[in-house]
């Protein structure tokens, strides 16, 4: 089991026991690619852990973008968050339907405003289910708290710094993808994209980083999968994946290394596949 840490992952162990904590914050970020078929919002409507607010990171995001669930502007945040009931001296606990997948993206949302009393469930809710934890169907009672943003733009980037740490190569990009995917052996799901990556990118799948119940592999396993995927972690980090979402596991596998100086590309590669000016590579890294 990982070890508690409510700044990054929390045991289902852990959420149990703080379940009535007066501060405490629940948030259900799940979100699925299209082909699945789910609902993210019907199954949040069945049946959520008591207390769980529905976060929609389709919705709270910057819709002037063509590009999916870019990060929003910093007052639609504000509002947004202020709507659930979730501000300044909560803790958060964000988790979501699959194990550790979109929940990730919304803890680096939370980091990027500056809010760092978060953590994501560890294993999600099929691990909450799996030992027969309770759930409930209703809404809660939400009470408008005020909530101080201070954006660290240090831990995001965009197309102009990416293709720079890309031809300096003084950044390690790490992307997320299946291997497939970065080696650019098959065609990439969203219409009109280039196959490949982005020139000196390393791939580490975040599927490796995760266990078969879906709970994160600890620190030292971490480290090496990184390690053995060729990236230097004496160098600051990227990550990067299809559409910003996986790309957060990467960044939370490394926070929970101790890594800290890692940031991550908004675009990703439903951005950079479609700008013709930039670099494609192919082929492992």
């Amino acid at each position: 089991m990982a070890q508690d840490d409510p700044r990054t992952l929390v045991s289902t162990d852990w959420l149990a026991a703080h379940l009535k904590d007066p501060d405490l914050r629940i948030l259900d970020a799940s979100w699925y690619l299209p082909d699945t078929g789910r609902n993210p919002r019907s199954e949040y409507d069945a049946a959520h852990i008591p207390g769980a607010r529905f976060f929609d990171i389709a919705e709270i995001a910057d819709n002037r973008s063509d590009l999916p669930h870019m990060v929003p502007p910093v007052e639609k945040f504000m509002s947004r968050l202020r709507a659930m009931g979730v501000g300044d001296g909560h803790q958060v606990v964000v988790y979501d339907g699959m194990g550790i997948f979109s929940a990730a993206r919304v803890w680096w949302l939370f980091r990027l405003m500056g809010q760092f009393n978060i953590a994501v469930l560890d294993g999600g809710l099929p691990k909450w289910l799996a030992e027969d934890r309770p759930t409930e169907d209703m809404p809660p009672i939400v009470r408008d708290r005020h909530m101080t943003v201070r954006r660290q733009n240090h831990m995001v980037k965009d197309v102009t710094q990416v293709a720079s740490a890309s031809k300096l190569r003084n950044h390690e990009i790490i992307d997320a993808r299946a291997p497939s995917r970065f080696a650019g052996a098959e065609p990439e799901p969203r219409e009109g994209l280039r196959a490949g990556h982005i020139p000196g990118a390393r791939n580490v799948h975040y599927a490796t980083l995760l266990n078969d119940d879906g709970t994160m592999k600890p620190p030292q396993q971490l480290r090496t999968i990184f390690e053995e995927a060729g990236v230097d972690l004496a160098q600051p980090a990227i990550t990067t994946c299809g559409s910003g979402v996986t790309a957060a596991i990467l960044s939370l596998a490394l926070e929970r290394m101790g890594k800290t100086d890692h940031a991550l590309y908004d675009g990703s590669w439903a951005e950079w596949g479609m700008f013709p000016t930039v670099p494609v590579a192919t082929g492992d890294a």
